[in-house]
C-alpha cells in the first residue's frame, strides 16, 4: 500500500509539473507616479512608487532600471553603434554625437529606497543597477520610492522634444522603468536602438504641466472636467493652476506609460460599437485635417478584422498620435509622423496598432523574437491588405524582401538577439519579412483552417505571458497534431533555405514518372500539380516523415497523398497513371506559398518533340 501511494503522489507531481509548464509566472510591477515637466527648459522632475511582486521561485538579490533617455548623449552606445554601423539607421547616423548640453537627454536617480531604506544603486549608461538591501524572496512582495529628474533630448529617435513635424513633446521610454525577470533571469539590455521589454502592471501617473497644452496618454484619463482639450466634448475643463494642468492617467494591465504633449493638438474622439473608443491627435494648420479624419474608418476596419482574426483588444482605449520619428507602437496608443498621403497614414497606424495584439498582449522579448512581434504584425497587416483593402498579393512584398537579403548573402538567423546584426537592412528584413514568411509558410504546412485556429488558440493561451518561439511552435503542434519542431530549427535558428526543381520526367507504359529535386538545404513538404493534355489536374502532395502526418486536402479537385519524403534523401519520384494520355504541365507549390528561393525551376511546360516514351 506504501509503495502504491508513493507511486501516486510521484506521478501527480510530474503530473502538476507538465501542467505548470504551460502557465509561466510573471513578475508584477504597480507604477504610482507624480511628474511635473517644465516646458521652458524641457526638464522633469517625478517621484515613482512601485510595488514590485517576484512571484518567480527564486531570490533576488539586485533589480535593474532602464534609464532609456541617458542613450541621447555624445559617445553613448546607441551613438557610438549608429557611427561605426554599416548601414546607419537614417534618423540617427551621427546626430546624437552632436548634440550640446541643453539638447541632449539624460534621467538622473536622485534617491531610491526599498522599504523604506536607502539602497546602493550604480549607474551604468541605459542601466541602473541597484543591489538591495534586503532579498527579494519567491512569492513576495518589496516597494521602491524613487525621486528623479530628467531633460528631453531634441528629438532624435522615438522620443523626445520638437520632433520634424514640429510637434512639442513626444514622451516614450522616458522614465525608470523596471527591467524585466523571467525563466531567463534578468533582461538589463541597453538602450542601443532596438526593441524593448517590460513587466505588467497597473500604472498611476499624474502629469503637471502648461495648461495650453493637449495630452495624449497611456490610460484612462481620470480628471476629463479639470482638463478639457476635447476629452470631454465640449467642457472648456476648470481653470488651472499658477497656469498649469495636472493630467491624470490610470493604464491597467500594461507594461509601458508614454505621453505626447503639443498646444495646437486636434483631438478627435471615435466611439467604435463593441470596441475601444478611439482617439486621435495631429497638429493644427499643418494641411493634414483632410486626411486625418478619414483615418477612423480604416482603423475600425482593421480593429475589427484583427479581433476577428487573432483576438479581442482587451483595452477601452486606443490613440493614434502625431509625433515621434515615424512610427512606434506603445501602450494603448501609437506615435506616428502625420504629413502623409491617406495611404501612407492608414498604413503606418495599421500597422503600429496591430502591435497592441504582438507587443502589449503577448508581449514576447523583443531583443531575442523581434521577429514574433513584428513579424506576426507584418503577417496579419498583409492580411488585411488582401482581406480588408482587396490588395491581390498582400504577402508578396514580404516574400521578395526575404529574397532580396539571400541572394545578397546577409542574411542572418531569426534567433539573432535584435541590436546584434551586422546590418541594419539584415535586422528589418529578418524581423519584418522573414517573420511574416514564417507565419504564411506555416499556414502551408499545417494548412490554412488549422493555422487560423492554431493562431487565435495561441493568443488567448498565450496573452500576458511573454511567449516565446517553442511556445507558439507547441500550439501549432496541438492545434494540427504534426510535429512542428523541425520547421523552427531550420527557419528561425538556421539560414538553410528551400529550394525544389522538377529534375525529369520520363513515360513507361502507362505511367509517367516525375523525379524532383531538393536542391536547398531546408526540406518542406511538397505539393507538386501535375496536368495532363486532356485538361485534367491532380495534385500529388509528399508530407516529411519528420511531420509524423499530413494536413487536409485544401484544393479543390483531386488529391491524392503519397508515401512521406524522408529530409535525407534528395530526390523524390512521383509514379503519374496517364494510361495514353500525356504531360503537360508540371508545377512545384502552386499556392506559392513556400519560400522557394528559385522559382525559375519549379515549372516544367512538357513539349512533345520526340516520340513517347523517350527521355523529355
Amino acid at each position: 500500500m506504501k509503495k502504491y501511494f508513493f507511486t501516486l503522489m510521484i506521478l501527480c507531481l510530474v503530473s502538476i509539473g507538465i501542467q505548470a509548464q504551460s502557465d509561466r509566472w510573471q513578475q508584477r510591477a504597480n507604477y504610482k507616479m507624480d511628474v511635473e515637466l517644465d516646458v521652458n527648459t524641457h526638464k522633469f522632475k517625478g517621484n515613482q512608487k512601485i510595488e514590485y511582486y517576484n512571484n518567480s521561485p527564486d531570490t533576488l538579490y539586485k533589480v535593474y532600471y532602464h534609464l532609456y533617455l541617458n542613450a541621447f548623449q555624445p559617445g553613448s552606445m546607441m551613438d557610438v553603434r549608429s557611427r561605426t554601423i554599416e548601414d546607419p539607421d537614417g534618423r540617427v547616423k551621427d546626430r546624437i554625437s552632436k548634440l550640446t548640453e541643453e539638447e541632449i537627454g539624460y534621467e538622473k536617480v536622485l534617491s531610491l529606497k526599498q522599504n523604506g531604506k536607502p539602497v546602493d544603486y550604480k549607474n551604468v549608461g541605459t542601466i541602473l543597477e541597484v543591489t538591495l538591501h534586503k532579498p527579494i524572496l519567491p512569492k513576495s512582495k518589496t516597494t521602491f520610492v524613487m525621486d528623479f529628474e530628467g531633460q528631453v533630448p531634441i528629438q532624435v529617435r522615438r522620443t523626445g522634444r520638437d520632433n520634424k513635424e514640429g510637434v512639442a513633446y513626444s514622451m516614450a521610454q522616458w522614465y525608470p522603468k523596471l527591467a524585466e525577470y523571467d525563466y531567463e533571469g534578468w533582461h538589463p539590455d541597453p538602450y542601443v536602438g532596438r526593441e524593448f521589454y517590460g513587466i505588467w502592471g497597473d500604472f498611476d501617473v499624474k502629469l503637471t504641466l502648461d495648461e495650453k497644452y493637449v495630452v495624449a496618454a497611456t490610460g484612462y484619463l481620470q480628471n476629463a472636467e479639470d482638463v478639457g482639450h476635447g476629452y470631454e466634448g465640449i467642457k472648456k475643463g476648470a481653470k488651472s493652476k499658477n497656469g498649469k494642468l495636472t493630467w491624470h492617467f490610470i493604464a491597467p494591465e500594461v507594461h509601458d506609460f508614454t505621453f505626447a504633449a503639443d498646444p495646437d493638438f486636434n483631438h478627435k474622439i471615435v466611439e467604435m460599437e463593441n470596441g475601444p473608443e478611439l482617439h486621435f491627435f495631429w497638429k493644427k494648420n499643418q494641411g493634414i485635417d483632410d486626411v486625418w479624419n478619414k483615418l477612423p474608418d480604416y482603423l475600425e476596419q482593421a480593429i475589427l478584422y484583427t479581433n476577428k482574426r487573432v483576438g479581442k483588444y482587451p483595452y477601452k482605449v486606443y490613440s493614434v498620435v502625431q509625433g515621434g520619428d515615424g512610427g512606434m507602437e506603445y501602450g494603448m496608443l501609437t506615435l506616428i509622423t502625420g504629413k502623409r498621403n491617406l495611404n501612407s497614414l492608414v498604413g503606418v497606424t495599421v500597422h503600429e496598432m496591430l502591435h497592441s495584439w504582438f507587443q502589449f498582449v503577448l508581449a514576447t522579448n523583443e531583443s531575442l523574437y523581434a521577429w514574433m512581434d513584428e513579424g506576426f504584425n507584418s503577417y496579419i497587416g498583409n492580411e488585411i491588405e488582401e482581406n480588408v483593402n482587396g490588395k491581390d498579393d498582400g504577402h508578396g512584398g514580404s516574400y521578395k524582401s526575404y529574397f532580396y537579403v539571400v541572394k545578397r548573402g546577409i542574411e542572418e538567423p531569426l534567433s539573432t538577439h535584435a541590436d546584434h546584426f551586422e546590418k541594419n537592412a539584415a535586422y528589418s528584413i529578418a524581423s519584418y519579412s522573414k517573420g511574416a514568411v514564417f507565419l504564411h509558410q506555416l499556414s502551408y504546412i499545417v494548412g490554412q483552417e488549422t493555422f487560423d485556429k492554431g493562431f487565435k488558440r495561441y493568443y488567448e493561451e498565450w496573452k500576458f505571458k511573454h511567449p516565446n518561439a517553442n511556445d507558439f511552435i507547441r500550439v501549432m503542434e496541438k492545434e494540427s497534431g504534426l510535429q512542428l519542431q523541425w520547421y523552427k530549427q531550420y527557419f528561425v535558428y538556421s539560414t538553410k533555405t528551400v529550394d525544389y526543381g522538377v529534375q525529369n520526367t520520363f513515360t513507361e507504359g502507362d505511367t509517367t514518372y516525375i523525379t524532383l529535386e531538393r536542391i536547398g538545404k531546408m526540406p518542406m513538404p511538397m505539393e507538386v500539380k501535375v496536368s495532363l493534355d486532356d485538361n485534367s489536374e491532380t495534385t500529388y502532395y509528399m508530407p516529411l516523415r519528420i511531420m509524423r502526418g499530413g494536413k487536409k486536402s485544401e484544393i479543390e479537385g483531386n488529391w491524392v497523398q503519397l508515401d512521406d519524403w524522408p529530409w535525407t534523401h534528395p530526390h523524390y519520384t512521383i509514379a503519374v497513371p496517364t494510361k495514353g494520355k500525356k504531360l503537360k504541365r508540371v508545377e512545384i507549390d502552386p499556392s506559392q506559398k513556400v519560400a522557394d528561393i528559385d522559382r525559375t525551376n519549379n515549372v516544367l511546360e512538357v513539349s512533345y518533340i520526340v516520340e513517347e516514351g523517350a527521355g523529355l
